[in-house]
């Protein structure tokens, strides 16, 4: 006489081949009052712990724009409809917590190589008769001293 403990198929569950570098969707149930409704998450599998065991957990992680967003999903969850993958990347890593960093690194360069716009002066703010070229032109030198100052 065999029970049934969770509504989830847990041998097919541990025949997945979840690794870290694998791509994948996972289809959450999301309940909001009454209703019920499937939620996808798409990214990166960063960690894989807990074997096979019951409390078994998979770290996936997707960019939203320039910020990285995590979530750790139980293996064995009754909340997880199903797990798609998508694709699968050679690893050396066992854990690409790295991936971390290496995202942050990206955002601080493209942050570096854009300026910050300034609108032109008037000459209520400039208080002199100089044009708006000598006035940047003024203004990018001081910068530039600046720069070699810092170095």
């Amino acid at each position: 006489m065999a029970k049934t403990i969770s509504p989830i198929n847990v041998e097919q569950r541990k025949k997945m081949d979840i690794r870290p570098g694998t791509m994948v969707k996972v289809w959450q149930k999301i309940k909001e009052g009454d209703k019920t409704r499937l939620q996808a998450f798409e990214g990166l599998i960063i960690a894989r712990k807990h074997g096979l065991e019951p409390g078994a957990t998979f770290t996936v992680r997707k960019m939203i724009g320039d910020i990285g967003v995590e979530r750790i999903f139980p293996l064995y969850s009754p909340n997880i409809d199903k797990i798609e993958m998508i694709s699968r990347s050679k690893v050396r890593r066992a854990k690409l917590y790295y991936i971390r960093e290496k995202a942050a690194r990206v955002i601080r360069k493209k942050m570096r190589r854009t300026k910050i716009a300034r609108k032109a002066p008037t000459p209520e703010d400039r208080g002199s008769n100089r044009s708006v070229e000598e006035e940047t032109k003024a203004e990018e030198t001081k910068e530039a001293v600046q720069e070699k100052a810092q170095e």
